[in-house]
C-alpha cells in the first residue's frame, strides 16, 4: 500500500491522480512530526511505500520559524524513514549555496544558505541514515495548476498589470509537478538497496525567472511586460542560490526516466488552467 504524505501539496495532487488507490494523507489526517503517531499509522495501514512530498516551504519565514521547519524538514522525515517502509523523499536544489556555474551532480559538496536549505538538507541525511530502503529526489521551482505557484502568480499579474518586474540574474530549470510525479511511479518498482540514494529531477534546460515569466505571458496570451531586474533590487528575508541547475544523468541512467524541456511541461500545465 502507498502512502502520500503532503498529498494537498502540488506535487501531492499530481501522484494522487497517478497513484489512485494510495492513502493520502495531510497534516489533518497525519501530524508526521509525531513518531508514535507516524508508527501507528504505517502499521494499521499495511504501508510499504512512502512518497513523503510534506515540507515547510515557506523559505523566507523559515529564517524566523527555525523550530518548526526543523520539525516538519527533518524531524518528520526521520519519523517515515524509521517505520520500515520504503521512501522516496523529495528534496530541493536550495542544499546548493549557487555559486557553481555547471550543473550540479549528486556527490556535489551542498552548502544551503538559508534556514530552508539547512534543514531540507538535514532531512536528506536523516532518510538515508534511518531508512531501509530510500530515494531522495532533489527537484526545483516547482509549479502547477495547484496550490501558490511562480506560473499562478505570474498570470494572475499579467491580468492585472501593464508591467512587472521580475528578478533576471537567479538561473535555474522550472519543473512542471506533473512531470515530477511521472519520475516517481516509473522509479517506484525499480527500487531495490542497490539504488537507494539521492537523485536529481527537473525538467531539461536552463533559464532565469525573468525567461520563465516571459514564456508564461507568452504561453498564455497576456500583454503584460516583463521588466528584467537584479536580486538586490528585489530583496527577500533568506538568500536564495544564483544558479542551481541540476543534473539529471543519474535518474536517466539507473531508472531510465525520460525528461522533457521545461517549455513543453509550462505548455502541459498552462493546457490545464
Amino acid at each position: 500500500m502507498f502512502l502520500i504524505t503532503g498529498c494537498n501539496g502540488q506535487l501531492g495532487q499530481e501522484l494522487a491522480k497517478l497513484l489512485p488507490d494510495a492513502i493520502c494523507a495531510d497534516v489533518d489526517m497525519l501530524d508526521i512530526t509525531d513518531e508514535m503517531a507516524v508508527q501507528n499509522f504505517v502499521r494499521d495501514n499495511n504501508i510499504d511505500i512512502i512518497i513523503n512530498c510534506a515540507a515547510y516551504t515557506a523559505v523566507d519565514r523559515a529564517e524566523d520559524d527555525v523550530a518548526l521547519a526543523t520539525k516538519i524538514n527533518v524531524d518528520g522525515p526521520r519519523n517515515l524513514a524509521k517505520t520500515g517502509a520504503k521512501i522516496i523523499h523529495i528534496s530541493t536544489d536550495y542544499v546548493f549555496d549557487g555559486n557553481g556555474c555547471r550543473p550540479y551532480g549528486t556527490d556535489d559538496k551542498t552548502n544551503p544558505v538559508s534556514v530552508y536549505g539547512k534543514t531540507k538538507r538535514a532531512g536528506e541525511i536523516a532518510v538515508l541514515e534511518n531508512a531501509d530502503m530510500a530515494v531522495v529526489i532533489r527537484t526545483a521551482w516547482l509549479y502547477s495548476v495547484n496550490g501558490n505557484n511562480f506560473v499562478k502568480t505570474m498570470r494572475r499579474l499579467g491580468n492585472e498589470k501593464d508591467s512587472i518586474n521580475v528578478v533576471a540574474d537567479q538561473i535555474g530549470t522550472p519543473t512542471f509537478a506533473g512531470n515530477l510525479a511521472q519520475a516517481i511511479v516509473k522509479i517506484i518498482p525499480q527500487m531495490t538497496h542497490e539504488n537507494s540514494g539521492i537523485y536529481h529531477f527537473t525538467d531539461e534546460g536552463a533559464c532565469s525567472w525573468y525567461d520563465f515569466a516571459c514564456e508564461i505571458m507568452e504561453m498564455s496570451g497576456l500583454h503584460c511586460m516583463v521588466k528584467p531586474i537584479k536580486s538586490n533590487q528585489y530583496p527577500t528575508r533568506a538568500s536564495r542560490p544564483f544558479y542551481s541547475v541540476l543534473d539529471k544523468d543519474k535518474i536517466k541512467q539507473v531508472f531510465g526516466v525520460e525528461i522533457n524541456h521545461w517549455k513543453k511541461g509550462l505548455e502541459k500545465c498552462l493546457k490545464q488552467f
